[in-house]
């Protein structure tokens, strides 16, 4: 008889702790899709701000079509990205092309003092803050959760009611290292709206005169 109750005992505390794995599952996995919708939200803002930066770009530079081209290219592929792995490769690349569109406002000092411009600029930084921000937060939750799908004896509960592993929202490293795209105001203006060559670095020239050349001028013929 103390077996039979010892017996009950066990099957009731390990129904118990099914229950509540089993729930802790569908808390975790509502919690990564809440995280999810974070990201997607700002991820709808950086969207929206794209097309009025691009077209103030292009104000000033119209003959740079292939950039604005790959821009919006890019923008439209991230909006139509289906689950987190492929709407990150698409971010990557979206934030590729936005580098490309800020190299090219470089060139322009008008552009980079255009007031629109900063403004927008600005804004896509702060929103760039957001995304990572939401971004870890979302990986944070995932590792939790994968974890439990795949120790003892949580497993045996994700393999019963079919909890699969998510997926992370991964940026390449090299664009996580660079951060959000910025403009560098502090960068010597360009003449003409061309960028200057690049120079080899030369001594400072004295102060009140100019830099003698290094060796006297040919005479004129």
């Amino acid at each position: 008889m103390i077996a039979a109750w010892v017996i009950l005992g066990i099957v009731f505390i390990g129904v118990v702790a099914g229950i509540v794995s089993y729930n802790r599952f569908v808390s975790q996995r509502q919690m990564i899709k809440d995280a999810f919708a974070n990201i997607d939200t700002e991820l709808r803002r950086r969207y929206d701000l794209i097309p009025n930066l691009v077209e103030t770009v292009r104000g000033y530079a119209s003959h740079e079509r292939g950039v604005f081209e790959n821009v919006t290219q890019a923008r439209a592929n991230a909006i139509n990205a289906q689950g987190p792995a492929q709407q990150a490769q698409a971010e990557n690349i979206l934030t590729g092309a936005l580098k490309s569109l800020f190299a090219v406002a470089e060139a322009y000092p008008d552009l980079k003092a255009n007031e629109n411009f900063l403004a927008l600029q600005g804004e896509l930084s702060n929103t760039e803050d957001r995304i990572q921000t939401s971004r870890r937060f979302y990986n944070s939750n995932v590792r939790q959760y994968n974890e439990r799908v795949q120790k003892f004896p949580s497993s045996i509960i994700a393999n019963m009611f079919d909890f699969k592993q998510e997926q992370y929202f991964e940026v390449e490293e090299e664009l996580r290292e660079a951060g959000a795209p910025k403009v560098d105001f502090n960068a010597p203006p360009a003449v003409g709206g061309v960028t200057p060559p690049a120079a080899p670095p030369a001594a400072a020239p004295e102060a009140g005169g100019s830099q003698p050349p290094p060796e006297p001028p040919a005479p004129q013929a």
